[in-house]
């Protein structure tokens, strides 16, 4: 699976780790940055993630910061991006199975990392239920043409 990360600063450490564990576990990644934890506009790094996944180079994306709300403001501004910023296992999941979720975003601040990592597994594992959620998906799109 190919998996499009990126990160603030401040989700930096977390961006690296995860990146080196998704590596081992055979997926690809590309990295949107950023490549440390010197400060940054986050704008910069989500929107390029998001953009691969918009554009089909990533089948999904993992996008994180110090809250995990501003990257997930900027993924969603991207046409047929559904990014979830998700605080545990159960909400990552929940984002996969009702939302069709295709980014994953977390705070750094807010998370540890093992709870970050559980997270990202569950999202990637996490199939979509379609049904009725399928409309609800349809609609969200439709309210802005995306």
């Amino acid at each position: 699976m190919k998996i499009a990360i990126a990160s603030d600063h401040a989700g930096y450490e977390y961006k690296a780790i995860i990146a080196v564990w998704l590596k081992a576990e055979d997926h690809r990644i590309l990295d949107f940055g950023t490549s440390s934890t010197e400060s940054v506009d986050y704008p910069d790094f989500a929107f390029l993630a998001a953009k691969a996944v918009a554009g089909g180079q990533a089948d999904f994306g993992v996008v994180c910061c110090g809250s995990g709300v501003g990257v997930s403001i900027v993924c969603n501004k991207v046409g047929g991006i559904r990014s979830a910023n998700c605080f545990n296992v159960e909400m990552a999941k929940l984002a996969r199975r009702h939302n069709n979720a295709n980014i994953l975003n977390f705070g750094s601040r807010f998370v540890d990392i093992e709870t970050a990592m559980n997270m990202v597994r569950a999202f990637l594992e996490t199939e979509f239920d379609g049904g009725r959620h399928q409309l609800r998906v349809a609609k969200i799109h439709s309210l802005t043409g995306n």
